[in-house]
C-alpha cells in the first residue's frame, strides 16, 4: 500500500480546505480564533459534502469534541418561552427595562426564573 497523495486527492483536500475556510469566515467573520461551536457548526453544514473525518483534522479538532458539539446542536432551546416573553416585554416598553424589572414583569405574568438566568437571556438576545 502507497502512503503517497495522488495529485486528485491533494486536489480535493485543497479544495475543502477552501470550502470550510469559506465557510467559517462567511458564518463567524474575520477572526484570530475560532470556538469549537462555530467549528463544529461548519463542519455541519459541510459535512454531506465532504468527509466529517477530514473536515476535523482540516478544523484542527478533536472528533469528540464535534461531536459533543453536533448533539447540543440538535436540542431545541429549553428557553424559547422565556425569550420570547421577555421579547414581548422589552417591546412594550421600547427596550427601557433592565433585566430586574423585566425579571419582576414575568413573575407578575408566571413565569418564574432566577435573574441571573434572565439576564444571560437578554444578552444572547442582543437587549
Amino acid at each position: 500500500m502507497s502512503t503517497q497523495s495522488t495529485p486528485s486527492s491533494k486536489r480535493s483536500r485543497e479544495g475543502m480546505k477552501e470550502a470550510y475556510l469559506k465557510q467559517l469566515f462567511t458564518l463567524a467573520g474575520n477572526q484570530e480564533t475560532y470556538s469549537n461551536k462555530i467549528k463544529a457548526q461548519v463542519i455541519y453544514e459541510l459535512k454531506h459534502k465532504y468527509d466529517v473525518l477530514s473536515l476535523v483534522e482540516v478544523a484542527d479538532m478533536p472528533r469528540s469534541t464535534y461531536y459533543y458539539w453536533e448533539k447540543r446542536m440538535n436540542r431545541p432551546d429549553k428557553y424559547a418561552e422565556v425569550k420570547k416573553e421577555i421579547l414581548a416585554v422589552a417591546h412594550l416598553y421600547n427596550g427601557r427595562y433592565a433585566y430586574r424589572r423585566i425579571t419582576d414583569d414575568l413573575m407578575r405574568k408566571g413565569v418564574r426564573h432566577d435573574p441571573k438566568t434572565i439576564l444571560r437571556l437578554m444578552g444572547e438576545l442582543g437587549l
